[in-house]
Order: C-alpha cells, then structure tokens, then sequence
C-alpha cells in the first residue's frame, strides 16, 4: 500500500511539469500580454518596454518557464503581475470558497442521485424507472449558467429567499450547490442504477430475504454496500472536476473561488498567477484522486487483500 501511495505521488511530478508548460506556452501564445492591462493611458512605446522588463516579459518564453520552474523547486510560484501578491497565498485564500462549493454540490448530487439510481433498480423496467431517468437526464441537458440564472430570478430576484452572489451568509451556498448538483445528477444516478442492477441479480441477496431479513436491510446494507466501487469512483471523479474550478457557476453567482480566479487571470494575462493556480488545482485533483483510490480498500475487503497478497509474495519472492 506504501509503495503504492508514493508511485502515485511521484507520478505527479511528470504531471505538473506537463500541464505547467503548456499553460505557460499557451499563454504565451494569446494575444496581449499583461502590460496591456498595467500600462496607464497615454504610455509610450518606451513606458511599455519598462514594464515589459519589469515584469521580465522582454525574455524569450523558455527562459521565463525555466525561471519559473526553478522558482517551483523551492517553494516560490511566483508573484502576481496585476496585484503584486504571492500566487501561493492568492490561491489559498480563494481555495476554502471552491472547497466549500464543491462539498456541497456533491452532498446536493448524492441525495438526490443515489436514493434516485436505487429506486429505478429495484424497478427496473417500469414506469417509474422511465421516469426516473428522464429526470436524471434533465438535470444533464440543463446548461450550469441557464440554470443558475434561473435560480436566481426565481428564488432570490422573485421570492428573495436566498442571495444572488458572493459568499456573504451560508444561505449564499444554496443556489449554487444546487445548479453545480443537478448538473452531475444524471452520471451518478445512472452508475448507481446499473451497479444496482448487477448486484441485484447476486444469490446472496436471494439468501437473505429467504433468511427473512427485511426488504430495506437486504437492499441499503446488503446490495449497495457491495455496489459502492462504482459509485465512489464517480463521486470522486466528479468532486476532482468541481474542486478543479467551476467557472461558469463561479462566474454566475460571483462566487470568490478558483475557477473565477483562473478566469479573471487569464483576462488580465497574469501568467503567474494562471500557472500557479493550475499546478496547484493539478496537485489538488491528484490527491483526490489516491484518496478514492485508497477508500476502494475501506469498502471492499476484497481490494484490501489484495495488496496484502501483492506485498506477501514481493516479500517471499
């Protein structure tokens, strides 16, 4: 299992230094640069090439990467074009905001996704089934920002119940927890489904209601805690994906988190401040990632025992 964990984490290395250099070169690439948005009104061409020295813009590209990185072996990611700050403590500060968000949209996915995926299981092939999955769908064909807005001309502009934007209150949480969660419904009510249905055919289920063991027992402690893997795996995917910035929701309900901080600088040309943010929402999703990993073993015994064995015959080889 040790082995195992610092396989993961080393393999990140070649990961960051990937997604570092073509967020760099891409940047580099796009038109304007961020001396357009620091230049008062009026600069001359020699003002510009100031602070395109400053900022050392005046570098070939694969010099200032270079730099870069080895500013990143000791801890340093740099400092913002646009605001002058340290890009590590930028980041921290907008990332409790995104955390926070990201829980809750997947809390608002499970609840209803999950009990929605067993229902339509256990009836496979109904009415209600049908019905079940055209709901799901619905929550997927709704573009994030149609839905937002609606939320909010309904439930803030119309009924005042909630907020519009930012992070003021924990009612503030709600609108958008709610359109990020609808959004991911539909994956996750159909894996849990189809998980259910394998499971579901499994003679030991069969055993347990001829035990007399009650029908809710059989299927929330018997049967889902056996279709669990999938679902997990979708959970932690999807998590990975919200914590990695939700721009548009972000954007739409003002929310001061990563994604909207990686939008604001990519429209400033901040490259330090995108890069940073990037590598550290790459190091992020990587971590989250090994946890779902490492929770298959907490769930099923089975996946234990595996790198059990693994580590037995490596030990006897």
């Amino acid at each position: 299992m040790h082995r195992y964990i610092i396989k993961r984490l080393l393999l990140m290395i070649p990961v960051i230094i990937g997604v570092s250099f073509l967020v760099f070169f891409i940047m580099d690439l796009a038109p304007g640069d961020a001396v357009d948005i620091l230049a008062p009104e009026g600069a001359t061409a020699e003002d510009l090439e100031a602070i395109r020295h400053d900022l050392g813009l005046d570098q070939p590209v694969i010099v200032r990467y270079v730099k870069y990185m080895g500013g990143m072996l000791h801890g340093d990611m740099g400092v913002s074009y646009v605001s002058k700050t340290d890009v590590f403590d930028t980041y921290m500060e907008k990332l409790p905001a995104t955390i926070k968000l990201s829980f809750a949209s997947i809390l608002v996915s499970i609840l209803l996704s999950v009990p929605l995926g067993i229902y339509s299981a256990t009836r496979q092939g109904t009415v209600q089934d049908n019905i079940s999955m055209i709901v799901a769908m619905i929550g997927l064909s709704m573009p994030n920002f149609w839905l937002g807005l609606l939320l909010i001309i309904v439930f803030s502009l119309n009924l005042g119940w909630f907020p519009s934007g930012g992070d003021q209150t924990l009612s503030s949480i709600v609108l958008p927890a709610i359109t990020i969660g609808t959004g991911l419904m539909a994956t996750l009510t159909r894996t849990t489904r189809s998980s259910m249905l394998d499971v579901l055919k499994q003679e030991y289920l069969r055993t347990a209601r001829a035990k007399g063991i009650p029908e809710k027992i059989v299927i929330t402690s018997h049967a889902l805690r056996n279709a669990l893997i999938p679902i997990i795996t979708i959970i932690g995917t999807q998590l990975a994906g919200v914590l990695g910035g939700s721009v548009l929701t972000e954007t739409v309900f003002a929310w001061p988190g990563v994604g909207r901080l990686i939008v604001d600088s990519l429209n400033m040309r901040d490259t330090p401040l995108v890069t940073g943010s990037i590598i550290m929402t790459t190091i992020l999703l990587s971590i989250i990632l090994l946890l779902v990993d490492l929770l298959y073993a907490v769930v099923d015994p089975r996946i234990k025992a595996q790198y059990v064995a693994k580590r037995g015959k490596k030990k006897h080889g």
